[in-house]
């Protein structure tokens, strides 16, 4: 026990915070960032989703165009990093799945999941969720309105204070195909690329 205590403190602490990121916007980095800092985390990185279950993708930008806006966003943050993990991985993109790939591939790392309070309510309904607590501690940020999930006082589930920012990328995405700005949503250099696509 003291043994697997050591290995875990030498281990690099990576939060993996999965998204179809369609696109990214400020309210992911901030939460990305603030996770970093009240975690103790080494890094976060941004999974891109290709194919999510639960949702519908006939609004999904290029996976690989959501991964470049990414890089984009995160070129000044050198703990922040894109994942293109589950491009190559079989679809539906599952959690579990993934997180045992990178877990068999990064032995030298020690994983975190990052999820919204909105998502944790869910969560019972996520493939093999009880497996994902056994491999992994759950960080849950503040979401508005979000109903209690009975998973609130697992010992694996720990909730953090980050800022709550109401941002969605389906409001960005109606923003930009009714002509209007979306300057501050998200990073300048997001904002430019997806202008010069139109």
């Amino acid at each position: 026990m003291i043994l697997e205590l050591i290995n875990m403190e030498n281990k690099t602490k990576i939060g993996l915070f999965f998204g179809s990121f369609n696109p990214i916007h400020i309210g992911h980095l901030i939460i990305a960032n603030s996770m970093i800092e009240l975690a103790t985390l080494d890094e976060v990185w941004l999974v891109v989703t290709p194919q999510n279950p639960f949702k519908i993708n006939s609004e999904l930008m290029d996976e690989n165009v959501r991964l470049e806006l990414i890089n984009l966003a995160i070129k000044d943050n050198s703990k922040l990093k894109s994942c293109d993990v589950e491009f190559g991985l079989s679809k539906p993109n599952y959690t579990i799945d993934t997180l045992l790939h990178l877990q068999k591939i990064h032995t030298q790392n020690q994983f975190f999941l990052i999820i919204g309070e909105d998502n944790l309510v869910h969560f019972d309904k996520w493939k093999d969720y009880n497996l994902i607590l056994e491999n992994v501690e759950v960080l849950v940020y503040p979401r508005p309105n979000s109903q209690n999930s009975k998973l609130k006082k697992h010992p694996r589930v720990h909730f953090y204070n980050c800022p709550m920012f109401d941002i969605s990328s389906t409001y960005i995405r109606e923003n930009l195909k009714n002509g209007k700005s979306i300057k501050y949503l998200v990073h300048s250099e997001v904002e430019k690329y997806i202008l010069n696509l139109k």
